[in-house]
């Protein structure tokens, strides 16, 4: 992409004290980068205060959503892309397992939350729409929209030339 002037905007090296006139020749993958690590830490963190993992997070939610009840080989297929490893989703199923925030229903294998796991799913969405609220202050829902969009835009750019 070309800046509106027509003129290949040139890469510099990354650098957290760029002025803002310098940033159009940043590089996106430091400071997206520098973004997803400071997010996953401070959800993390919070997270770790009340006992609790994002990816225990994340299970709660997909086993709630949908109109059917996930099996264990789903959840474990549609959340191991977002995990450290491939074991970490079995792992976190167990947990809450263990926990009484999940059980397998005798029919028909499916996973479902118990009275817990819903209440603990309802805590940790509070807490995570709270953490967002400080993380997004001084960034309106606009302008939150159009950063999405441009990153969406560099992902497609960066898969178009790619043979994987």
């Amino acid at each position: 992409m070309k800046p509106s002037n027509g003129s290949i905007t040139d890469q510099a090296p990354a650098d957290p004290a760029a002025t803002d006139d310098m940033l159009a020749g940043q590089p996106i993958g430091y400071w997206s980068g520098l973004v997803h690590e400071a997010v996953t830490r401070r959800l993390r963190d919070a997270m770790a205060r009340i006992d609790v993992t994002q990816p225990q997070y994340w299970v709660l939610n997909r086993v709630s959503a949908g109109p059917t009840p996930p099996s264990r080989e789903e959840v474990v297929e549609q959340l191991t892309p977002l995990a450290e490893g491939r074991h970490e989703i079995p792992r976190v199923i167990d947990q809450l397992l263990h926990r009484g925030w999940l059980r397998i229903d005798d029919a028909d294998q499916a996973l479902r939350l118990t009275d817990a796991g819903e209440a603990a799913r309802l805590r940790l969405r509070e807490l995570a729409t709270q953490l967002r609220a400080e993380i997004h202050r001084g960034v309106s829902d606009e302008e939150y929209v159009a950063a999405l969009k441009v990153l969406r835009t560099m992902i497609a750019n960066a898969g178009a030339g790619s043979s994987s």
